[in-house]
């Protein structure tokens, strides 16, 4: 595949040397790993994969991640991470995040005696408004994705072509992006998220975002799934109310 060679050749020409990959489990940073691994084999060198545990993430990414990074061949490295400035959840959340996340990711790197770094965004994502990629930017953090200009479907084409486990997974942002800005953050909160949105995953949604507005709470599925939900909304309200959640609704633009 054309846009895989050229995915490979990128991180042959990064040199012979170790290489970084802040890891997320998700398929972008995971092509990127498993391209990453390639060349390093080849040059005898090493590649870490860097995962974030927070809060703020969903908890079966981890176990999502471990399983890549054995798949791809990377040293799998977890850090655990919280950042208590996040729980303002201002504008800027997601730049100050990545900030935190990546300076930490850099120190690692530094211990190791490995000054490149290496992320997953896509060309896709410097059309939408991600405030986080200024902050990858300022730390000069590689996003090879991006750079080659290699797309969201044109990633999903690579994974699968690799063979990668997670080549048709759902992304899985983080969890703070379910409340507004400026909606103050609670931890416990967002476990109350993380696990409705996975019951409803186990009930046949693979796609799903529960949105949260004050007592409100907005569930996002593919429009394609409007009958199974409604045809079992009596047990998926009776599972939120169980939760916490007060007023259940059916977002009607879908995911």
């Amino acid at each position: 595949m054309e846009i895989r060679t050229r995915l490979v050749n990128y991180m042959k020409e990064l040199g012979d040397k170790d290489l970084c990959v802040a890891f997320s489990g998700g398929v972008d940073s995971s092509v990127i790993l498993r391209a990453a691994c390639e060349a390093a084999t080849a040059n005898g060198k090493k590649v870490y994969a860097v995962t974030f545990e927070t809060k703020l993430h969903p908890k079966a990414d981890l176990p999502q991640a471990q399983k890549v990074a054995k798949e791809a061949g990377a040293i799998h490295h977890v850090n655990e991470l919280d950042n208590e400035e996040m729980l303002n959840n201002p504008v800027n959340r997601c730049y100050l995040c990545k900030k935190y996340l990546f300076q930490n990711l850099l120190t690692f790197a530094a211990e190791k005696g490995i000054d490149t770094i290496m992320e997953g965004n896509n060309a896709d994502d410097l059309l939408i408004y991600r405030p986080g990629t200024q902050a990858v930017k300022e730390l000069g953090v590689l996003s090879p994705l991006a750079e080659l200009g290699i797309t969201k479907a044109q990633v999903r084409e690579i994974a699968a072509d690799m063979g990668l486990s997670c080549a048709s997974r759902p992304s899985s942002p983080c969890l703070a992006t379910r409340l507004p800005y400026g909606t103050p953050i609670s931890f416990e909160l967002l476990a109350r998220v993380d696990a409705g949105e996975q019951w409803l995953k186990e009930q046949g949604f693979p796609i799903v975002r529960l949105r949260v507005h004050g007592d409100i709470l907005r569930i996002e599925i593919e429009k394609e799934r409007f009958s199974d939900f409604i045809a079992m909304a009596d047990k998926i309200t009776a599972k939120m109310k169980e939760l916490g959640f007060v007023y259940i609704t059916l977002d009607a633009e879908g995911f």
